[in-house]
């Protein structure tokens, strides 16, 4: 039986030793994917948040204007009649 050279034992400790740090920042890396994705997921919110809120205050203007009926601004705004009549409630107080 014919032994490993000791340069061949010396590789196979580096590649033991690159082995046990990559698996050590696994959680460094999972951390920071699920953190971006946080991240993106909040963005997608904020956004669909302001577009809910600039369709709020164009129903407001529009209320405000006392041209258009409920239904009319609810079709030019995507929001429902029920979103215009609390937001109508809400103007009066």
């Amino acid at each position: 039986m014919e032994l490993p050279e000791f340069n061949d034992l010396h590789e196979l400790h580096e590649v033991h030793h690159m082995l046990a740090e990559r698996i050590k920042q696994w959680p460094e890396r999972w951390e920071e994917k699920g953190r971006q994705e946080g991240r993106q997921e909040g963005r997608q919110e904020g956004r669909q948040e302001g577009q809910l809120e600039a369709k709020r205050s164009t129903a407001r203007n529009l209320l405000a204007l006392g041209v258009l009926s409920k239904e009319q601004i609810a079709e030019a705004t995507g929001l429902t009649v029920e979103d215009i009549a609390q937001l109508w409630e809400e103007a009066k107080h």
